[in-house]
């Protein structure tokens, strides 16, 4: 069973939230994170996820471009994702930045794919996502790592 976990990061710090997420993806028994950027992915990968976290920085308030452009250009696979978890996390330079509307929009095209969408679990924030300002801190590495461990979770008991 794989978990993609999928990002954008132009600074780097999107990409340490993307690996804290990944660790806590990795300690589920019979689960197993598939890190990749944007650039990296591939049709086959996202096809064969048994679930997906995206992540992106905070751009006018929305995922940057090419995340979006990995949902648009995969598309004709959207059958594929359904009725599997989806969970977004969000990354922004300032405070009021937009995380919570760049993780919305990211949930929107996860829903559109027919997926069924995770947020961080109550010992986190249980809110919609995992973010940060700048570079995660330990508390959020901590907290993107339960958000990971959850999605796993949660991929794994739809599949029993």
């Amino acid at each position: 069973m794989q978990i993609l976990i999928l990002y954008y990061s132009r600074s780097g710090n999107t990409r340490k939230l993307a690996e804290a997420i990944t660790q806590g993806v990795n300690e589920v028994e019979g689960v197993d994170a598939l890190l990749k950027s944007t650039s990296e992915v591939s049709r086959d990968d996202f096809g064969a996820s048994d679930g997906i976290i995206a992540g992106s920085p905070v751009y006018f308030g929305t995922m940057a471009a090419e995340l979006k452009k990995v949902f648009d250009d995969f598309l004709p696979i959207r059958r594929k994702m359904e009725d599997k978890p989806g969970a977004a996390f969000a990354t922004s330079a300032d405070a009021s930045g937009g995380k919570e509307t760049t993780i919305i929009s990211i949930i929107q095209a996860m829903l559109i794919y027919g997926m069924i969408i995770v947020g961080d679990p109550m010992d986190a924030t249980g809110h919609y996502g995992t973010s940060c300002v700048g570079s995660p801190d330990e508390k959020t590495i901590e907290n993107a790592r339960k958000h990971g461990k959850r999605v796993a979770e949660m991929a794994k008991s739809l599949r029993e």
